[in-house]
């Protein structure tokens, strides 16, 4: 079975991180289909979400051994989907941790189910954060709040997160509720999202 499922329907592209035994925990190969798909990816709207009770535990710890941990690979997934041309949305079935942040912070919205947590205890394992990761954090919560996060470890909660600006909306359905906010990109004239989108960039 796939470790990463890639769906398309109607001008959408769901991303679904599928190892809901080991909490989603990424290695290298699973990287590199998130990374491919989004990169292949040419319609108006995109979701990234997980399989299971957790969005992603980070990389996989015999992965992070071997050298994922500092692999250029997550720089990669992040900057593919933050370069999307359309509609990014992290749809959040559940915790999300390390790493795996990093995809969801270049996600344009966020939406996240109650029970989430999120935290990157890259301070504590030793590791740096990917280079952008910070920047992408600081954007959204704060520099302060970055700090909190990268450099006192703190498990931020749903509630918290959509307070600090990290979550856009909680629902009990992220993939839903993430589809829904992705209808009006998906019924625009071709080239609508992207034109909109570009616009956030001058």
């Amino acid at each position: 079975m796939k470790e990463v499922r890639i769906e398309h329907e109607a001008g959408l592209t769901r991303i679904v991180l599928d190892r809901p035994a080991k909490a989603n925990a990424l290695t290298a190969d699973m990287l590199e289909a998130v990374r491919d798909a989004v990169r292949a990816s040419t319609g108006p709207a995109l979701i990234l979400t997980g399989a299971g009770k957790v969005f992603s535990a980070g990389a996989d710890f015999d992965a992070a051994r071997a050298g994922l941990a500092t692999s250029p690979l997550w720089e990669e997934v992040s900057t593919a989907v933050a370069s999307f041309p359309g509609l990014t949305l992290a749809a959040l079935n559940g915790s999300c941790a390390g790493g795996a942040l990093g995809m969801v912070l270049a996600c344009d919205c966020r939406v996240t189910v109650p029970g989430a947590k999120f935290f990157y205890p890259v301070m504590k394992l030793g590791f740096l954060p990917q280079p952008s990761d910070p920047r992408r954090l600081a954007a959204l919560v704060g520099p302060g709040r970055a700090k909190m996060m990268l450099m006192c470890g703190a498990k931020v909660g749903a509630a918290e997160a959509l307070n600090w600006g990290l979550a856009d909306r909680i629902a009990e359905d992220a993939e839903a509720a993430a589809t829904e906010l992705a209808a009006d990109a998906l019924s625009a004239p071709e080239g609508h999202a992207a034109a909109i989108k570009t616009l956030f960039r001058r």
